[in-house]
């Protein structure tokens, strides 16, 4: 069974330090769990029509969290950097939080 692109990239990560690797082209996601690295890369090329050089995955665990008595872990997830060619052209969801 092959997944869709969209089931693969959830969402853009947009925090400080993600940011700041926007103007050197590399841009930060988060990814199903199950997603390999060149599945990420097909899947950014084919949702943003840009190349991409090199992909790489970190796995971020769960942080302890408590709410008065009651405490347990947020979920795990899987995160991927994504740099892009040298003649790609950006990412234009990127430019506009900038």
């Amino acid at each position: 069974m092959s997944k869709i692109a969209q089931d693969i990239i959830l969402r853009p990560i947009i925090t400080e330090g993600s940011m700041l690797g926007v103007s050197e082209k590399k841009y930060t996601f988060a990814v199903a769990k199950d997603a390999n690295k060149i599945e990420i890369a097909q899947a950014v090329e084919t949702l943003f029509k840009v190349k991409v050089a090199k992909v790489n995955t970190l796995n971020v665990k769960g942080h302890l969290r408590r709410y008065g008595k009651f405490e347990g872990y947020t979920p795990a997830w899987k995160k991927a950097v994504v740099s892009l060619t040298e003649d790609s052209k950006t990412i234009e969801f990127f430019d506009g939080m900038m």
